[in-house]
Order: C-alpha cells, then structure tokens, then sequence
C-alpha cells in the first residue's frame, strides 16, 4: 500500500495580474505551503492558512534562493514514477489546478524548457540503453487521448472525429476501446508523436488564459520488461499515465461565452466528479471510518469518463502522483484555496500497487527467493563452529573417598 504524492507548485505573476497590481498571497518553506488572507489589512497571522504536502514548489521568482525549476520539480517527482514503472508497478502523474495556473507548463513545457512528460520518456530510454543486454528485453507503446466534452478523442489519430467508448475489462480495469496505440524505439519517436498530438489537441483563447486548454490530456505509456533466466523467461507489464488536466474555471473570470462556456461547463462537471471520487477515496482509506461502516464505500467513478478511465491510478493498482498547480495573485485567491483543499485531500488516498507480473512466473520467482534464503541460512549456519560444551566433573562420594586412602594406606604397609 502506498499513499498518493502530493506537490504543491506556484508559478510567477503574470501579465494580466501584473496590470492588475495583484499582491502575492503565497509563501513556502520547505514543505509547508502557506495562504495569506485576501484583504492585507486584516491580521496575517489570524487569517493565514497552512498546508503541508510531500513537495513545495516555489516558482515565483527565478531569483530566489529556493526557486524551483522544470528539472528539479522532474527529479523530486518524475524520477520515482520511473523508478517505479522499473520495478514492475503502474504509475501515473496527474497536474491539476484553475486555468492558466501552469499545469500544461509543468508536463508539457516549451521546447526550451521541457516538462516532465518530455524529461521522463528521455530518461526511460537513456535507462533502456544502459540495461539492454541479451537476457533483458524492453518494449514501448504509446497512446495520446484527450477528453472534450466528456467525448474521448485520439490525438494519434486527428481523422476520426467519432468519440470513442470507453469499457472496462475485469482485471485490467478501464481501458478506451480502438484507441491507436505506436511502438516506439527512441526518444526522437515519442517525441514526434507528442509534438503530434500537441497540435490536434483543443486549445483556445480566454481572459484568464491566451492558450487555455479545452480538454483533459493523457498521455500513457505501456512499459514491459522481459527477462531470460535459463529456459524461463519473466515478463513484467507497467502502464505509466501522464494527465494534464483541464483547469477549473468560473464564467465570469474567463468571459467565456457560447461554445467556451459548453465547454467550461463539461470541464467543471468532470472535475467536479474528480473532487467527490478523492473525497470518496480518501475517507474509505481512513481505518476509522472502515471499522464504522463495516462495508466498502460507494466510488463514483462512472459519473464521468475522466475519473472513469483515471479509476486504477485513484484508488486501485497505482503508484500515484498529484501536482497541484496554483497562482499567487489575490485576485485568485478563492480558486488557490480551493486547489490546496482539493490536494490536502487527495494525499489522504492509499492505493493498492502490485508489481505487474504473470501469476506463475511470480510463484517461481518467490520459491526461487525463498529457496535462496534457506541456502544461506544453511550456509551460515555451516560457517559458524560449534562450541563444545564442557562436561560437569561427577563429585565422588564421601564414602568412596575414605576408601581410596585406607587402600593406599595398606599398600604403604604391605611395602
């Protein structure tokens, strides 16, 4: 069982808030992340709020000291995904926050600055090449969806304009039927089909945001290592989920109107989804609430097709990583607060992740382990000599004393 990793990364001011005269209400140390009141006559130390999460980002200013950059926030976080995905385990980055708050920067980035999408499929191929050897083979597939008013879309493939189904089989979970899928044997391959699915994804102008993302993003990547050991051959299986989601958004702050308030709204209501599943999650994870309800709890994950497809790295068979991304204007304050709130709850969650493995090469493997172990024990066991006990001396008896001596008294005589 392992919890869900929540970070916490600001970004600078920008133009708009800038105009504005937008006062910063963000500060962090360490990994505590704290939220000024609104109204800055009002008695800081009274009204702040605090939150501590795994990660802290401070990205606000490049200057400071404690800055953090596109590489640092991928070696804190994008580096253990892979670690994980490596050792056999499902794993799955997801960025959340208000439009225009810097997720699609943290993931994607610019090409002068890559996020942790293009930074984590460089460094599984770099660690590919470094263990590639005769009895270790890998293999690479890649898919790229996104989910536009609650429709499922290929980006691989731009043509079908059809929405696809999503279904859901019974031990590999939710799963998006027909969705094209690219064996990929380099990075300049995976970064050609990103740079691909970049362009056909829904992007539009709003007050809030000159690029704004119109649809939820994932990128995911089946990841399977074969290994020989003999005549045996083991096969371990990881899907890695990257999810760049949509930002939450109000009407009146985006100026959204006919078709960018549809699409605000489906945005919102599939986020709205997420936050009453992490809230579901993350109270069945408390052992309190088990012990009281003696039953499982009631998931919504069906509700909608994002938190339907997102079901295994949520709740199930996942190594699980959040980015909350937030703005340090005042001017955004009710949505800042609401984005720490959300990823203060998501860090509740525990996840089941089991190392993806075929069942009776698992079993082989573990007698294998075991075997190993009892064969040390013997060994060390062997190794170790024996102390010999020492035998107590038998005490004689009075009687038997006295005899001894009147008997070498009469042999003196005899003499």
């Amino acid at each position: 069982m392992s919890k869900v990793v929540v970070a916490v990364r600001v970004r600078p001011l920008n133009k708009r808030e800038l105009d504005l005269h937008s006062r910063c209400v963000v500060e962090m140390e360490g990994q505590e992340t704290r939220l000024m009141p609104k109204d800055a006559a009002c008695d800081s130390e009274a009204a702040e709020r605090k939150f501590t999460f795994d990660h802290s980002f401070w990205s606000a200013v490049d200057s400071d000291g404690h800055f953090a950059s596109q590489e640092q926030v991928f070696n804190e976080v994008g580096k253990s995904v892979l670690e994980n995905a490596f050792a056999g385990y499902n794993a799955c980055i997801f960025a959340y926050g208000q439009t225009g708050s810097g997720k699609s920067y943290t993931m994607m980035g610019p090409e002068d600055d890559k996020g942790i999408i293009p930074r984590l499929c460089e460094s599984l191929f770099a660690q590919i090449d470094e263990n590639q050897s005769e009895n270790l083979n890998f293999k690479v597939e890649v898919s790229y969806m996104e989910i536009y008013n609650e429709k499922v879309r290929d980006l691989l493939n731009p043509g079908s304009h059809h929405g696809l189904k999503v279904r859901e089989h019974p031990v590999l979970g939710p799963y998006v039927e027909d969705l094209s899928k690219a064996v990929v044997t380099s990075f300049a391959d995976i970064s050609m089909l990103i740079d691909e699915g970049n362009k056909s994804r829904t992007v539009a102008s709003t007050n809030m945001n000159a690029e704004s993302s119109r649809s939820h993003a994932v990128f995911s990547i089946v990841f399977a290592q074969q290994h020989k050991q003999g005549d045996a051959v083991t096969e371990k299986v990881s899907k890695i989920g990257l999810v760049d989601l949509a930002g939450s958004e109000r009407a009146d702050s985006t100026g959204a109107r006919g078709a960018r308030l549809k699409e605000g709204a489906n945005i919102n209501k599939s986020l709205t989804t997420l936050g009453k599943v992490i809230s579901a999650l993350a109270e069945a994870s408390d052992p309190a609430n088990k012990k009281k309800k003696g039953k499982e709890a009631y998931i919504p994950y069906r509700d909608s097709a994002l938190t339907w497809l997102l079901k295994e790295s949520l709740g199930g068979n996942s190594k699980t990583a959040m980015i909350a991304a937030i703005s340090p204007a005042d001017i955004n304050y009710d949505e800042t607060l609401s984005t720490l709130r959300y990823a203060d709850r998501a860090k509740q969650i525990v996840c089941q992740a089991i190392v993806n493995e075929d069942p009776n090469a698992k079993m082989i493997r573990e007698l294998k382990e075991e075997l190993a172990r009892l064969q040390q024990l013997l060994e060390t066991s062997r190794a170790t000599p024996k102390k010999k006990k020492k035998k107590p001396a038998k005490k004689k008896a009075e009687g038997e004393e006295g005899e001894e001596e009147e008997g070498e008294e009469e042999e003196e005589e005899e003499e």
